[in-house]
């Protein structure tokens, strides 16, 4: 079986807005044109994944049952709205701020490549093909260890300074809608 694209996707500031430990269906608030990029990525048969630090269960915040949990109402939620997430890694560990075995610094940690490379690995997904949009630098460094050729830095009110620091691989973007034209066939 061929290796397919994939768009890669942070979760907290990309898919929803991030208002610190989201972790409940109540606080969680879709960012203006996910779905529409995602419904795209499946029409051309790109596999959607999503990547995420959730160090707010290490932190003992909130249970890995509880992340699954909300994150089975969003794969359901993007269902309704016939568009699909093939995918779902994360990392539930903090270096610092980690309670009992959560106080690690591992592979999978942002800026570390690990989730990517898994996800390749268990998807088939061939990585220099795929993209990533995240709203923070380490989704960046970890998409550029893991050989993710696309790069786009999810930013509203970017200034020219940080657009100049991102370097020529990595886009900033304004809007979710502004990612689609970088999803090719």
């Amino acid at each position: 079986m061929n290796a397919r694209p994939a768009l890669f996707l942070d979760r907290d500031g990309v898919i929803n807005v991030d208002k610190a430990y989201v972790h409940r269906k109540e606080d969680f608030v879709f960012v203006d044109g996910i779905f529409d990029l995602v419904r795209h990525a499946n029409a051309l048969d790109w596999l959607v994944v999503i990547v995420t630090n959730q160090a707010g269960i290490g932190r003992g915040y909130y249970s890995e049952a509880q992340f699954h949990e909300l994150m089975t109402w969003v794969r359901s939620e993007f269902a309704n709205q016939q568009c699909r997430i093939d995918g779902v890694y994360f990392c539930p560990h903090h270096p610092e701020h980690g309670i009992g075995r959560y106080r690690c610094d591992c592979g999978s940690r942002k800026p570390a490549p690990g989730m990517f490379v898994r996800a390749a690995r268990e998807m088939n997904i061939d990585l220099p093909r795929s993209m990533m949009v995240g709203d923070q630098p380490t989704d960046m460094a970890a998409a550029e260890a893991a050989g993710v050729s696309t790069r786009l830095l999810l930013r509203p009110a970017a200034d020219g300074q940080e657009l100049a620091q991102q370097g020529p691989e990595t886009a900033v973007i304004p809007d979710l809608a502004s990612a689609i034209c970088h999803l090719k066939p």
